[in-house]
């Protein structure tokens, strides 16, 4: 059983239907036991990251995952379930996260506005394509410039650039996936990005 983990900010029904498309057996829980039980979870966001933090603590979720993930059961986040696991982001001053990434989450251009940036708007919306610079179950079978759906403001800044596992460029190259172990995350959509995001989800069901 995969736990779509519902704290009132995620797209649930889509990601629901992705999984069930690839072979998947998921089910929407706002009940942090149900999680606990879960041999897999899923993580989906859109939103605040300050407001998903808050929802994660008021529910007891936070717990849930956290304990989820520590167990070595696999983990997927997507978009803002990506930016959570880290320790703080900027979003809205400073919010901290799960931590259990080291690293932060910032705003595209914030730090770093060039001639190359001035132009492009934010948030970032639509698809773009994808670099790997190492391995990854997650992407398995899947060849560099595959295109994905991004919707985001912020991104991860990893401190350890080895949880790295994928790259896109806007404007800037950014971190757009992570993996460790048994985490894996992403700042685009898979259940958003067609073949090639159906294919991620199916290599998360066989993890």
């Amino acid at each position: 059983m995969i736990a779509i983990v519902d704290y009132g900010m995620a797209n649930l029904r889509s990601v629901e239907k992705a999984l069930e498309r690839v072979g998947g057996t998921p089910i929407i829980t706002s009940n942090p036991e149900m999680v606990g039980r879960a041999e897999k979870v899923v993580l989906p966001g859109v939103g605040a990251f300050c407001a998903a933090m808050s929802n994660l603590d008021k529910s007891g979720l936070r717990e849930a995952i956290v304990a989820h993930i520590q167990s070595g059961k696999p983990f997927l986040g997507i978009c803002l379930g990506l930016q959570m696991l880290f320790e703080e982001s900027s979003e809205m001053g400073s919010t901290a996260g799960l931590g259990v990434l080291p690293g932060r989450v910032v705003k595209f251009f914030d730090e770093a506005p060039s001639a190359n940036t001035q132009n492009l708007k934010v948030p970032h919306i639509g698809w773009n394509t994808l670099q790997f610079p190492r391995t990854s179950r997650l992407f398995q079978g899947l060849e560099a410039d595959s295109r994905v759906y991004f919707v985001h403001s912020y991104y991860p800044v990893p401190s350890d650039t080895n949880l790295i596992s994928a790259t896109s460029d806007y404007g800037l190259d950014f971190c757009c996936a992570i993996e460790q172990d048994n985490i894996a995350a992403t700042q685009f959509h898979p259940e958003k990005s067609g073949a090639i995001g159906l294919k991620m989800l199916s290599n998360f069901v066989s993890w």
